[in-house]
């Protein structure tokens, strides 16, 4: 089943919003490749098990993105689908028991539908080629394969399962990293490392080609380098025009915060803001940088959005420094803490003079107060309870990296124990993933009447990949708060 005669609202205003549409994708044969002395190079920190990352851990993602988004697809069926779940065809796309949800939205799923088109084919394959350096031979023999097959090799970059033709592209699980929906705009992205340029070059083709976007073809917005950016001296970060989905957040229907990061740089984020102001998609727009390290990679890996005066954060790096009373003289000496205080500073459309904060907590009360218009106190829930080690420990394993599936339901890894308890302590229930289902598919539990819960979802392989359910996501629409 294709999904080419689909349509689709595309339409994000917050982060907390009833989700009711996404792009993900299923992690596919070139994660069970990835090497060691690769592994970093394509930006993973370990290699993984790639069936106990499937079937012990993703398979209940799209399980339960099925039930809160698309619950023809799975009720009645919980049982059979577990049944057959080792030969896993109801997770495969292309196949003809793939599940094939138009909510829950399979990024190899669109690739194979715009692949039926002989111009887009040839095109798609001459440039993937071009950027992977192929013989013009293998191109020919590229061209010539079925589209469901191309796809596959696209991804995964085997052919005939494991003939290794071009490195796989096992960031695309983390699929809101490729753009992000912006009101009903789509901004796309500009990846900092050369191991994410095919999952650029896919998105556009998809974007631009596949009939789901067809209505919104005229909103979607490329970054471009600075002029003359050729002429530049130097590779420094600041300087090179980069952009990643995970330093984008749409907080309300007028403000994005956009992250600067080991993965955006200065340079995209202020493209990013232009572009936005000039297109009037908001009026304002935060620029929050924080410290260059892999330890935080993007913005979402140090806090997401809970409910609208909710927010899951690193305490350490999102609180303003206290003056220290009587220091003692090494503390003069010490390396300042200071030193990796996150700068703040929000624009408003057609205001020259930009606003500034002193810390990523006063940034989050405003935006909870003002832009969402929160009558309660704005709380925060701090990673490993905001306890030494743990804090680091957890966030480390995306403690922070939360997705919402409606306001007050996230999903997070069940290994972050000390932030389960921060959870609890501020009311929240806590099911496990495996609790959960059977009580979606007896009705025990309504998707609709879920409040304050932290579901938790097993985490063992995941976690190596360096990314959460906040990663593993790309809203298309979500309903206004």
């Amino acid at each position: 089943m294709t999904l080419q005669s689909a349509q689709i609202k595309l339409n994000v205003t917050s982060e907390i919003g009833t989700l009711r549409a996404l792009l993900i994708h299923s992690p596919d044969s070139g994660l069970g490749k990835v090497v060691p002395s690769k592994a970093q190079d394509w930006l993973f920190e370990d290699i993984v098990h790639l069936d106990t990352m499937r079937k012990n851990e993703y398979d209940y993602y799209i399980k339960l993105l099925l039930y809160f988004l698309d619950p023809e697809k799975i009720k009645g069926r919980l049982a059979e689908i577990d049944s057959l779940a080792q030969d896993r065809n109801f997770y495969k796309p292309g196949h003809e028991h793939f599940y094939a949800s138009d909510k829950v939205i399979e990024i190899q799923t669109l690739i194979a539908d715009i692949l039926q088109d002989d111009g887009i084919r040839r095109n798609l394959t001459s440039s993937v080629c071009a950027i992977e350096g192929c013989s013009y031979r293998l191109q020919q023999q590229l061209i010539n394969m079925p589209p469901v097959e191309l796809a596959k090799v696209f991804i995964s970059g085997s052919m005939h399962r494991d003939e290794m033709i071009f490195a796989p592209i096992p960031n695309l699980i983390f699929s809101r990293d490729i753009g992000i929906t912006i009101n009903n705009h789509i901004l796309l992205n500009k990846p900092a490392k050369k191991a994410r340029s095919r999952e650029t070059l896919l998105a556009r083709y998809i974007l631009f080609n596949h009939p789901l976007f067809e209505a919104y073809r005229d909103n979607i917005l490329e970054i471009s380098e600075s002029v003359q950016h050729f002429l530049r001296p130097g590779e420094k970060h600041e300087e090179k025009t980069t952009l990643e989905g995970g330093d984008v957040m749409v907080v309300s229907p007028g403000h994005v915060i956009i992250g600067c990061s080991e993965r955006t740089s200065i340079s995209g984020a202020n493209e990013a803001v232009k572009l936005l102001f000039a297109n009037k998609v908001v009026d304002k727009v935060t620029v929050l940088k924080i410290p260059h390290k892999r330890d935080y990679m993007h913005i979402d890996t140090v806090f997401t959005q809970v409910k609208r005066n909710v927010w899951v954060l690193l305490g350490s790096l999102s609180i303003a420094e206290a003056p220290i009373p009587d220091p003692e003289p090494i503390s003069w000496f010490a390396d300042k803490k200071s030193k990796d205080k996150p700068e703040i500073v929000q624009f408003l459309a057609g205001q020259p003079k930009p606003r500034l904060f002193d810390c990523i907590e006063d940034l989050l009360i405003d935006i909870s107060r003002n832009d969402l218009h929160s009558k309660d106190k704005t709380k925060f829930i701090y990673s490993g309870n905001n306890t030494f080690p743990f804090d680091a420990r957890e966030q480390w394993t995306d403690s922070c990296n939360l997705l919402a599936l409606k306001e007050g339901v996230v999903l997070g890894y069940d290994r972050n124990d000390k932030t389960v308890e921060a959870f609890k302590e501020q009311g929240f229930n806590v099911l496990h993933v495996t609790e959960l289902l059977p009580k979606l598919e007896n009705g025990e539990i309504e998707p609709h009447d879920m409040q304050d819960t932290l579901i938790l979802m097993p985490s063992s392989e995941l976690s190596r990949a360096r990314g959460g359910f906040h990663c593993m996501s790309l809203p298309l629409f979500r309903d206004a708060l």
